[in-house]
């Protein structure tokens, strides 16, 4: 451990470095560890100068880095209802010295008045719990099952939180099951979020699809952009080279949290 990290790393934790070793993470070695979702997420994440971003249901906190990595005037909030996590998450910021752009706010989404007043940010963006409450097994690990299920809160509570918090035509950016993609347009819709960019994401170029990423803009009117589909695998079984581009070179990232 040399002394930038010393300190902040604590026992059990991994140092992950993307982008050439220009942003690191902190992750469990075991329990929570972010998937390629968060960064294929994170980079269809469209920013604009001094944007202030919420992040709801951080977790490690990769995506809220990545974005400040990609937009150096942006300033994001974190929001983590898990303690260890959102302990964590601050850990990783201090180790890239980003202590003056982002800012962990340990809470729960449901609860999000708490924490801050109506129309405070120009975007929100989510990785929210994938599964059902009841349906399939749920991981013996708590962490994982808090990240993978719909234990504290569902993509509804996500989607009223961020109303509350967007400013008008405020932007939302969301990664969901690509089988669950009618249940995000409608509560989107629901939420008075209107969908404007939808791109689906593939296993390879045979698969169907296994995401989806949207953008919802608050208040707007109906017109949806159908992006090009993204395949998170090539032909030889390696990462595409988009995908390749989008994780920064990095290998050792889960394939899938759905």
């Amino acid at each position: 451990m040399n002394n930038e990290t010393y300190g902040l790393r604590q026992d059990g934790e991994t140092v992950d470095e993307f982008f050439r070793g220009r942003l690191r993470v902190l992750q469990k070695e075991k329990g929570y560890r972010f998937s390629v979702d968060s960064m294929l997420l994170a980079d269809f994440v469209a920013l604009r100068r001094g944007d202030h971003v919420v992040d709801l249901g951080t977790g490690s906190g990769i995506i809220a880095l990545v974005l400040a990595f990609r937009f150096p005037e942006a300033s994001i909030a974190e929001v983590e209802i898990q303690k260890d996590l959102a302990d964590m998450a601050g850990r990783s910021i201090a180790l890239n010295g980003l202590e003056d752009r982002i800012k962990v706010y340990p809470g729960d989404v449901k609860n999000i008045r708490n924490l801050f007043g109506p129309q405070s940010f120009n975007a929100a963006v989510f990785n929210p719990p994938y599964r059902r409450l009841n349906s399939g097994k749920i991981n013996p690990d708590n962490e994982r099952a808090v990240a993978r299920h719909e234990i504290k809160g569902t993509v509804d509570d996500f989607l009223t939180s961020a109303r509350y918090l967007l400013k008008d035509s405020g932007r939302v950016y969301v990664v969901y099951p690509a089988a669950r993609s009618v249940q995000l347009i409608a509560r989107m819709r629901g939420n008075d979020i209107e969908p404007k960019r939808l791109r689906i994401v593939h296993t390879n170029g045979t698969s169907g699809g296994v995401f989806v990423l949207a953008e919802g803009v608050k208040g707007a009117g109906e017109e949806l952009e159908i992006l090009p589909p993204l395949f998170i695998y090539g032909d030889d079984g390696r990462y595409s080279d988009e995908v390749d581009r989008i994780l920064g070179g990095s290998s050792f990232i889960r394939s899938s949290s759905a």
